[in-house]
């Protein structure tokens, strides 16, 4: 079936090449999530808890299936309307199953329990007026909350004010600006009885000004910021009683500025778990602490001369007696662990290639799930190991990108695929027995459009480390012809360009490039992620050095091809793309005739401590790593077009960098262009991007 469908793939990239369909615009491309370019999927996909049944969305209907894709329940949206007697619901609202016979959804001011077989409202709960970060424990009905900076519980219809801050502090909400897998400031115990929650003071922290230009006069709107080297925040983590409103920090351990992270309570509720990360980010320890905040011991410590970066909590196992699963890269890849409080247990499993998500364990506490590269890093592959022997099976086959959603049980298992060549199949599996059932197989988007080639492949550098790149080729490609070239470049931690994934996970602008006659070209060379943490260490205290050699390494080996225009090499990178946009353009001058840096960092002493001193430790211990990532040291040696563009609110890479740059270009007599987008922060979002895409590919075509 897998060789038919990339026959067939492959037949129709051929046939697409002489038909006379018109090509992406820049507009088309852009806006191509809302114009229905990308595959179909599954809206709303989802287990039932309890069951082996599982749901999705369809057209403003709610399907409810069985294992073997049979209708057991429909309901429509006008149903929905007249049971939540809501005549203004105008769209299918998010629905999340909280039981096998209930589905929750919060629609402004209240939290509607209505059970989708018999389509009978249970009940409803009134929410609080102005609530953010909502977080609902499904079994107490307790629901925690922030306004502002402070932390609310809302219990029986009754609030409950947890902190009453001043202006430094914030209760409830994500820390360490997001750093260390931390997505959210709210961690509700097994029984909704306790509630662990982040808090932060930033009295120390530098105030940063960003300035608002839609008011006349401009106005100024200052954010805590804090720089590499500089004081910091002082995260700590707070647990209140949901009954009593009494609240408890845990016990402080080790310089104020460290990171407390990976928050985990235990099966019982007696007890939470924190990693505890020193501020060099060298020294990780595992404690547990009791529900009052007393500490208990240090489970478990890793060390490291670079860094060690947890990114997940405990796992605990079903029924597993306080077992569970820690994630670590200490033997150089992600791997499971065994652990008690006692310590490791055993290793789990011994991969040389990363995990990249955890998914859960079956309900009988004897498998976990999740997924990994395999040993090509380019896939995604959903595996499941068993928790007695340690042994691994990998669930899913077809080269490609896998992501798996498990039963409750762990007998059955839904896999979303796409590959570079099939635009997306879901199919439901039954994980111990040769039977599957289709549930969509999506359509190729793009039929009506004419695109060319994606290829995916490995190189490697002169060192010997391989790299995987992608190459975009015009549908007319003619190896006969010389091609001008754009450098696609991002090559940080933590981010994979090149994957095996609908049309290689690139751009569709990328495509509609390609069509006026360009060779689209990525690679992600050492630094970036899913190459386990040897490869990402690499450019650890010399961010701008290994990276960059290996994007130049490519752009030479690519002038050596018979199709590409030497002269017209090109290069443009967002974020850490423009960071190494701007750094190719200066360590390699005359490589590349054209850059553009969207956002760029210029230089790692004004960029955030928590990311910043992971990589390149602070500047005090660090002086010739960040003298030679400062990118004005370099500025003198441009050649060829430069445009910065920046966003004019951009809190994650401040204005600063690009201003600083802008100064020494001026004062070293070069020339460059800069395009500022007001009132936009990190990126160009919504309609404005097409306009920004437009700036990008025009000035890339006009210089090149």
């Amino acid at each position: 079936m897998t060789r038919t469908l990339l026959v067939s793939a492959t037949l129709f990239l051929s046939a697409i090449s002489f038909s006379q369909k018109p090509s992406l615009s820049v507009e088309d491309a852009v806006m191509g999530y809302y114009n229905g370019l990308y595959p179909e999927n599954i809206s709303g996909l989802q287990w039932v808890p309890g069951t082996e049944l599982y749901s999705a969305i369809n057209s403003d209907i709610l399907y409810v299936f069985d294992n073997t894709g049979k209708i057991k329940k429909k309901l429509t949206l006008a149903e929905i309307k007249t049971t939540l007697k809501n005549p203004e619901l105008n769209h299918m609202p998010r629905l999340t199953w909280e039981s096998p016979t209930e589905i929750h959804l919060t629609l402004k001011d209240k939290r509607y329990i209505l059970d989708p077989f018999k389509n009978e409202l249970k009940k409803f709960i009134p929410l609080p007026d102005n609530f953010e970060n909502i977080d609902f424990h499904f079994n107490s009905e307790n629901i925690a909350y922030t306004q502002e900076n402070d932390l609310f519980i809302w219990k029986d219809g009754q609030e409950t004010r947890v902190t009453k801050n001043d202006e430094h502090t914030t209760s409830g909400q994500a820390i360490a600006r997001y750093e260390f897998g931390i997505s959210k400031g709210t961690f509700w115990s097994p029984s909704g009885a306790f509630l662990a929650f982040y808090e932060k003071n930033e009295e120390n922290v530098t105030e940063y000004p960003l300035l608002d230009y839609s008011s006349t006069p401009a106005s100024s709107h200052p954010i805590k910021y804090p720089m590499a080297g500089q004081l910091s925040e002082h995260g700590r983590v707070g647990i209140v009683d949901s009954e009593t409103g009494e609240t408890a920090y845990l016990q402080q351990m080790g310089e104020e500025e460290s990171y407390v992270t990976n928050i985990a309570w235990s099966p019982d509720n007696q007890f939470i778990y924190v990693a505890h990360l020193n501020r060099e980010q060298t020294s990780m320890a595992l404690n547990k602490y009791t529900r009052k905040g007393d500490f208990l011991k240090t489970i478990y410590q890793e060390f490291d001369e670079e860094y060690v970066e947890p990114e997940n909590p405990p796992y605990f196992i079903p029924n597993g007696k306080g077992d569970f699963i820690w994630i670590t890269e200490k033997n150089g890849f992600s791997n499971l662990v065994l652990m008690n409080d006692d310590g490791i247990i055993r290793e789990l499993t011994n991969l040389t290639y990363e995990i990249t998500d955890f998914i859960g364990f079956n309900s009988e506490g004897t498998k976990a799930f999740f997924h990994a590269t395999g040993e090509n890093p380019t896939e995604n592959h959903g595996y499941t190991v068993e928790l007695e022997t340690g042994s691994v099976t990998q669930l899913t086959s077809g080269s490609g990108t896998h992501a798996i959603s498990v039963s409750e049980s762990g007998k059955f298992y839904i896999d979303n695929y796409n590959s570079t060549a099939i635009p997306g199949k879901t199919t439901l599996y039954h994980t111990t027995k040769s039977k599957s059932w289709e549930i969509l197989s999506a359509d190729n988007p793009l039929s009506e459009y004419t695109i060319g080639t994606t290829e995916i492949f490995s190189k490697k550098v002169s060192d010997g480390t391989e790299l995987w790149c992608r190459m975009i080729k015009p549908s007319h490609f003619d190896e006969t012809k010389k091609y001008p070239v754009l450098f696609y470049v991002y090559n940080g931690p933590h981010v994979q360009l090149v994957k095996d994934s609908w049309l290689g996970g690139a751009s569709l602008w990328m495509h509609s490039l390609a069509e006026e006659g360009y060779l689209i070209f990525t690679v992600d060379g050492r630094g970036s992620s899913h190459r386990g943490i040897d490869f990402e260490q690499a450019v650890h205290e010399n961010m701008g050095t290994i990276e960059v050699q290996d994007q130049a390494e490519m752009a030479e080996w690519l002038k050596t091809l018979p199709y590409t225009d030497n002269d017209r090499f090109a290069v443009h990178g967002w974020s850490y793309g423009g960071f190494m946009t701007t750094s190719l353009m200066l360590k390699n001058p005359g490589l590349f005739k054209v850059g553009v840096a969207g956002g760029p960092v210029i230089d790692w002493r004004l960029y955030e401590i928590m990311y910043t001193e992971r990589y390149m430790d602070t500047p005090e211990t660090n002086p010739e790593g960040y003298a030679e990532a400062d990118l004005k040291t370099h500025a003198a040696n441009l050649e060829g077009k430069l445009m910065l563009i920046h966003g004019a609110s951009d809190d994650v890479v401040l204005m600063q960098h690009s201003m600083e740059f802008l100064t020494k270009c001026i004062e070293e007599g070069k020339e460059i262009d800069f395009f500022p987008y007001p009132g936009h922060a990190h990126n160009v979002r919504g309609k404005d991007r097409v306009h920004l895409m437009t700036k990008v590919l025009n000035y890339i075509k006009s210089n090149l």
